[in-house]
């Protein structure tokens, strides 16, 4: 059997049913609403459907880049649904809300990346939602700093872009990325705009060095990057990258303690976590060590 076929005791979770999941499904599929929770398999939907919460996922359900860990399809995208950006405020209503994720699909065959759609979104949240926090977890926009700019002046309050992985790996883990262009996005919205915290994160047990991650955490606090998720490849089916190795719990903890000695204002390393894995606990952290 391999290796990503025999998960060790950590990575084993129980799931509960409540009616919570089932009427946050229901809410979805009625408003034609994607998230990457579903789109993505992540293995926390259960848990965050439960407590009422999801990770929309904007411009479609189809990536026009084929990343070899991820389980989004990749082919020729949808055109711009341009009423997607009220029904997702009016998700965000009916969920109750009060931090929200936006991610999205890469969109390379737009001029701007989706980056114009992403603003839409986020000015209806504030006009149709008070007392909101909003996070984008973008794509890379091909390095495009008028892009970065767009949604930026929409005013989200985490701007997050995921390095994924370390540099040696991008080749094989995402062929159509750049690990440079990745950073110097995160250093780009910075020097935009200083006061936007940002965020990054990075999946482990792809065949990456221990020093190699330590390199990655040095680079982000040297582009001035807020924030840092760090948890477990998980192979989405047979057709992905295989786990080349499953982190033991302890080693995230040592990672976790590193990152903050690094000086990043807040840390989540476990196996389970995911980028927008309990986002608002990272934002409200963050919030009140500036007070």
């Amino acid at each position: 059997m391999k290796l990503s076929e025999q998960r060790p005791p950590w990575l084993k979770k129980r799931l509960a049913i409540n009616s919570q999941q089932n009427q946050v499904h229901e809410l979805l599929k009625g408003l034609n609403l994607n998230t990457v929770c579903q789109s993505a398999l992540c293995p926390n939907i259960a848990e965050c459907f439960g407590k009422g919460t999801a990770t929309f996922m904007i411009l479609g359900d189809i990536c026009t880049r084929n990343c070899r860990f991820c389980a989004v399809k990749s082919g020729e995208p949808q055109p711009i649904d341009e009423g997607e950006p009220i029904r997702l405020a009016t998700a965000v209503k009916g969920l109750g809300l009060k931090h929200v994720v936006i991610t999205s699909v890469t969109r390379d065959d737009l001029p701007d990346g989706g980056a114009g759609h992403f603003a839409k979104v986020v000015d209806k949240l504030r006009h149709e939602v008070s007392d909101i926090t909003i996070e984008v977890l973008t794509p890379d926009f091909q390095g495009d700093e008028s892009a970065l700019k767009t949604i930026i002046q929409s005013n989200p309050d985490i701007f997050n872009h995921n390095l994924e992985t370390v540099p040696r790996l991008y080749p094989i883990v995402r062929p159509m990325a750049d690990y440079q262009r990745s950073l110097s996005i995160l250093k780009k919205v910075k020097e935009i705009d200083s006061e936007i915290y940002t965020k990054s994160g990075i999946m482990l047990g792809l065949g990456e060095k221990r020093t190699e991650v330590s390199e990655v955490m040095r680079d982000l606090t040297d582009v001035g990057c807020d924030i840092l998720t760090v948890g477990q490849y998980l192979r989405p089916s047979q057709s992905h990258l295989e786990v080349k190795e499953y982190i033991r719990p302890e080693v995230f903890l040592e990672i976790k303690e590193e990152a903050e000695n690094l000086g990043f204002l807040y840390v989540a390393s476990a196996p389970f976590v995911r980028s927008s894995f309990n986002a608002a606990e990272a934002y409200n952290h963050c919030f009140q060590e500036e007070l």
